[in-house]
């Protein structure tokens, strides 16, 4: 029988510690809590979690600090940060930094659940995630995280800011779904006036200068009724 997922839960409103923790609980989910990132810092040295959600802002350390510390010592424990819906700055330089993904509060514990299977399903422990990889390629595409740059068979192409963001954040997570909803929030953030169609328009861009067919995708697959997924196998460079 397999052990179940230790999850390490950071927060400083012991009301959502301890309305999600007997959620996580039945989820079939091993619990532990810590009230700020110093409690976290000291709980993943001594608990060794297998993964943990921490708050962003807290007391002491805050969740951003939280994550710099842990990659600084060389710790890849898979983390999700739970932020503020309208902290698309904060939830872009948290991912940069090493956070494995996010959830905007107010969220549904479902969701959650389900972020944190997914994280783990693409994570290598004690490994850094795809996501935080300098440079990462499938095939004959090749983008490099530091220069913001993207090459296809050779040859480098040309992509708008968003739909550069949009590959960069596909490529790092293959073979999940992601809805147009959680795309535009990520990637434009609910404060931003865009529609879903918003998405489309970039997919249809990547697959223009990419050269890949919708019908018979080599990189980006649209499920439907869904959202998008990265098909292609995708390595560090």
């Amino acid at each position: 029988m397999s052990q179940p997922i230790k999850v390490l839960l950071v927060d400083d409103e012991a009301a959502i510690t301890e309305s999600l923790t007997p959620f996580l609980e039945r989820s079939g989910l091993e619990v532990r809590t810590a009230p700020d990132g110093v409690a976290g810092l000291a709980a993943t040295a001594s608990w060794r979690p297998d993964i943990i959600v921490s708050d962003v802002m807290m007391p002491r350390l805050d969740g951003r600090e939280l994550v710099r510390e842990l990659r600084q010592q060389g710790d890849w424990t898979p983390l999700i940060l739970l932020t503020k819906v309208d902290a698309t700055g904060e939830r872009s330089a948290a991912l940069d930094e090493g956070a494995d993904d996010y959830l905007s509060k107010p969220f549904d514990p479902d969701e959650l659940v389900s972020r944190i299977r997914a994280v783990l399903r693409r994570s290598t422990p004690g490994t850094p995630p795809l996501s935080a990889a300098d440079r990462l390629i499938a095939g004959d595409l090749i983008y490099d995280r530091r220069s913001r740059r993207v090459w296809l068979a050779g040859r480098e192409v040309q992509l708008t800011p968003r739909a550069l963001l949009l590959l960069e954040y596909l490529m790092g997570r293959p073979g999940e779904v992601h809805s147009r909803d959680r795309l535009l929030s990520t990637l434009w953030g609910f404060d931003f006036p865009a529609s879903t169609r918003a998405v489309d328009h970039r997919v249809a861009e990547l697959r223009r200068v990419l050269a890949d067919d919708a019908g018979q995708p080599r990189y980006i697959e649209t499920v439907q009724s869904l959202g998008y997924r990265f098909v292609a196998k995708v390595g560090r460079g």
